[in-house]
Parts: C-alpha cells; structure tokens; sequence
C-alpha cells in the first residue's frame, strides 16, 4: 500500500509534516530587521509640513519686497516685481548621430530641476546638419512656485561658486521686458549629478523670467536674490 501511494502521490513536499501535502498557504517569510524585503516598493517621502516656504521665497516676503518698494518708490504694491517662472533649457546637438543622448541629457536635467522635463525637437529639416523634422535634439523645463524658488537657491549658492574661473554674471544680460539669461558650459557644477556616473557633460541654459517691467528693476530684485554681477 505504501508503495502504491507513493507512486500515485510521489515522494511528499519538502516541509510537509507526515506526508501530508501542504495547502500552498505558509508562514510569510519573515524579513531581516532594518532591510526591505526582495523586490518590495520604494517607501514613499515625507510629505512636506503645512508650513513649508523655501528660504528664498521666505526672504522675498520679508525683506526684498519693502526694499525694492523703497528704492523705486511704488504707490501700488502690486507693481512691485516677483519672479514669475524659470526655464532649463538643454540642447543637445551630437543627438544627430545618437538618439541616447537626448534620453541622458533629460535624466540629467530632471534631477537638477526636481521635475520632468519636455523633449525639444526640430521643426523643419536641415539637410546641411543632418537634421529631419520632428528629430529629438534636447530637453527643457519650466519651473514655478517652490520648486522655482528652491532651484534659485541652489543656483546662487552652490552651483554657480563651483563654475571654473567664475568672474561673475554680466549685468547687461537682458532682454529689455526684465527677463534675464545665462548659460552654463558644464551642467555638473549642480549638486544632484554625480560626476562618477556621467556619460557626457552638457551645456544649459537658464532664463530667468520676472514681472518687472524695465531691466533696472529687474536688476534689482536680483541682486536682492544675492545673484554675483560684475560691476
């Protein structure tokens, strides 16, 4: 009989107790204290407390505002200039010959800016340059509110003292509508790339767009942001 059962029901499960198969509902296996179990979901961040504000955005509110309203002598406090938005732009032009590189470029640019940035691509071909309508040929992203005040910060305070041979900004970089630009040779100078892992270093612009209506006041709330222009 024994042999007969163990030619219809085979030899028995590994853990099984008296021969008897198991129901396919175990124990769950128990995890090791302080490491995350094979293959489970990344723990989601902290949100943020209710009474975050970046400390640029905390310093425009408390003390740039009644500066610049002194200086220039605004009746009406809603004349007083802000910044309204600021653009990363990114141009890749080796991606004629590999695709690849506009798809790094972008991953390098959404960790320094903190959100997903936008694939420029071409609108007409250009036969001398190789490039087709339509082709990939950088990234760019616009950022707002926090996260616009929170790139400034870092901007100013790290990544622009980590330019090699930095003389300062030039103060005659606008646009005449209070829009400031400047460009960069070397996107690692930001703390989120590490240099280690960097296939290719890009270039990037930064536009700085404001509410101010002439390049002067412009100037002046960005010197009020502590930006270093030569003088």
């Amino acid at each position: 009989m024994a042999d007969n059962a163990k030619q219809k029901g085979g030899s028995a499960p590994a853990g099984a107790k008296g021969g008897k198969p198991t129901q396919g509902k175990g124990p769950p296996a128990k995890e090791a204290k302080g490491k995350p179990a094979t293959g489970a979901a990344a723990a989601p961040r902290k949100p943020r407390p209710a009474d975050y504000k970046p400390r640029m955005k905390a310093l425009y509110e408390a003390e740039i505002r009644k500066k610049l309203a002194e200086h220039f002598g605004y009746s009406n406090p809603m004349r007083i200039p802000r910044l309204e938005k600021i653009v990363l732009n990114m141009g890749v032009g080796e991606a004629v010959n590999d695709r690849k590189k506009v798809e790094n470029a972008s991953k390098d640019l959404a960790m320094i800016a903190g959100q997903r940035p936008v694939i420029t691509r071409a609108r007409k071909s250009i036969a001398t340059y190789k490039v087709r309508e339509n082709m990939a040929l950088g990234a760019k992203v616009t950022l707002r509110g926090d996260r616009m005040y929170e790139f400034l910060d870092r901007l100013v305070t790290i990544a622009l003292p980590r330019v090699k041979d930095f003389r300062g900004l030039n103060a005659k970089s606008f646009d005449g509508r209070g829009n400031f630009a400047l460009g960069l040779k070397e996107h690692i100078v930001f703390p989120e790339i590490d240099y280690d892992q960097v296939d290719e270093i890009w270039g990037m612009d930064v536009i700085v767009c404001t509410t101010a209506g002439t390049d002067d006041e412009a100037r002046e709330l960005l010197r009020a942001f502590n930006f270093p222009f030569r003088t």
